[in-house]
């Protein structure tokens, strides 16, 4: 899926050597301020910045609280003609010249880009740099980005905005400024740790995601994009959110490694009462593994993520496998006071998944932290039938149990870790489902004997943690029969295998439940998963 935004303008300069001149020497202004001179020397460039204003630490939520109070009017780009049909090919052949980078080779490490406007991109946001409690608007300069021959030229009169950002850092190499987030489209974002490519995203908020009404997205009308402070290793943005039912402040406090982390401090003013706002919504995709097949491929599994997990607030360690059945699924896990929940990418190897070019054992899992207390309300996830890899079928977030009132404010305040084994799994003092597989059993009843679909097979692994001793099973099921089930050591793979069978004859759907046991003492996470029919 791809994402959304504004900013920037010039004049076209006369081509003479003396107007060369005086443009070389208003793109040597513009690269000292990009590289990040002070505030007074940014407004020195008015090619790059409009006029510098006040910024202070409510500014944003001053207007969204504003904001809130005015009827929703969406704005688009008016695109030229050449803009206005952009095909992906075309849009992709728009590249931001890394050369003129944003506070390239400043002491802090940091740097962004910006990308232009067009394809899906039409809606304008502000992008905005901030220098202590300066800030100026960056206008359009078409300059800022090499136009491929399959792309259109622009005129540079007209002013097409950007469509917004990716930060750069040295997350692997200190001599390369990797890209290690991107904000766009909506409220969209995504992120990786050192040694991952770009998977799942984010969202700033979900609203009424699966209603009859239709789902309705929110997007960032605005960015604020901190200058960092030397050796910090945190960069901050803060943005501005909009929709028809609500505004809200943002703030991102971001900081890269194995682990990339960020900070989100987000408060929301509705224009309506909110019954369904999803909290930290998370998008993925997931086509396949060995859970079920619904196309035919080489490969092992196709997907970004394999799986949801979850840590309530009462301390039990969910793992729901993901599904890709063909009907909407859609479940709600209640809780009190959640201390966290994310999608997951288990699945490490290459081998897991033969795919030379997607690669999808780098793709990262992102793990949602709470900080405090948010109260009564569920995990929804959704899994959104698909036969391609290309779309994001997988959405999770947490749905607050109280409407939000119309004319209050809401806040959250939560930390997102995009990793390779998030915190969350290195600190369970319990053992993880690794591997969870299902297929046709056999029915031994009829006659002849047969694989029948109503007698499934599941195949569940755990490891880490301490599963030493007697290690049982309780298996149970809310429709049809568990008819046998065995827990035994896997000694090749070195984990604890938990096969059972399910007898579905007559049934519908059915939920299923698993966990190992020692005595009365819970040695796993809960396994859950939901069977279909259909």
């Amino acid at each position: 899926m791809l994402r959304c935004n504004k900013g920037c303008r010039v004049s076209a300069m006369n081509v003479t050597r003396r107007g060369l001149l005086e443009g070389a020497a208003k793109l040597a202004a513009v690269a000292v301020a990009a590289r990040g001179g002070n505030l007074p020397a940014l407004a020195a460039a008015p090619e790059l910045f409009e006029t510098a204003t006040a910024f202070g630490g409510d500014t944003v939520q001053n207007l969204a609280r504003e904001l809130a109070a005015k009827p929703f009017v969406l704005e688009k780009i008016a695109m030229p003609k050449g803009f206005d049909t952009l095909t992906y090919d075309q849009y992709r052949d728009i590249r931001f010249n890394p050369e003129k980078s944003f506070w390239k080779d400043e002491p802090h490490g940091f740097s962004f880009d910006v990308f232009h406007s067009g394809f899906l991109f039409t809606s304008p946001v502000d992008i905005y740099v901030v220098d202590g409690d300066q800030q100026a608007r960056l206008r359009y300069i078409p300059d800022l980005f090499v136009f491929g021959p399959k792309a259109p030229k622009p005129d540079g009169k007209t002013d097409l905005h950007y469509s917004g950002f990716r930060l750069r850092y040295p997350l692997n190499s200190k001599d390369v400024m990797d890209e290690f987030a991107v904000f766009q489209g909506a409220s969209y974002f995504r992120a990786v740790g050192k040694g991952l490519l770009y998977g799942l995203s984010a969202r700033g908020l979900a609203i009424d995601t699966g209603q009859p009404s239709g789902e309705e997205f929110p997007f960032f009308r605005s960015f604020w994009i901190k200058r960092p402070e030397a050796a910090a290793g945190v960069v901050v943005v803060e943005a501005l959110l909009d929709s028809p039912s609500a505004t809200g402040a943002y703030r991102f406090s971001i900081k890269p490694g194995a682990d990339t982390q960020m900070d989100v401090e987000m408060t929301l003013f509705p224009r309506r009462d909110l019954a369904h706002a999803g909290i930290a919504p998370l998008t993925s995709m997931y086509l396949f593994d060995a859970m079920g097949r619904p196309v035919e491929d080489y490969r092992n599994a196709v997907h970004d993520s394999d799986g949801l997990m979850m840590l309530t607030g009462r301390g039990e360690w969910l793992w729901r496998p993901l599904a890709n059945h063909k009907a909407l699924q859609v479940s709600a896990f209640q809780d009190m006071s959640p201390r966290g929940f994310g999608l997951m990418q288990r699945k490490r190897r290459y081998e897991d998944f033969l795919d030379l070019e997607s690669r999808y054992e780098r793709r990262p899992s992102l793990w949602v932290e709470p900080i405090g207390d948010w109260g009564p309300g569920d995990v929804e996830l959704y899994e959104i039938p698909t036969l391609l890899e290309t779309n994001d079928n997988i959405v999770a977030f947490w749905h607050p149990k109280d409407v939000m009132k119309q004319g209050e404010a809401h806040s959250f305040v939560y930390r997102l870790h995009w990793c390779e084994k998030c915190p969350a799994e290195q600190q369970a003092q319990v053992a993880l489902v690794s591997f969870s597989g299902s297929g046709a059993g056999p029915n031994y009843a009829a006659n002849p004997p047969q694989y029948d679909p109503s007698f499934r097979l599941y195949v569940v692994e755990f490891s880490g943690g301490d599963l030493a001793g007697d290690i049982k099973a309780d298996v149970s099921a809310s429709a049809g029969k568990i008819t046998t089930f065995v827990v035994y050591p896997n000694d090749i793979s070195k984990r604890m295998r938990l096969s059972f069978e399910h007898d579905a004859t007559g049934v519908d759907v059915a939920e299923l439940r698993a966990v190992l046991k020692r005595g009365d003492a819970t040695v796993s996470e809960t396994w859950l998963y939901r069977w279909t029919r259909s």
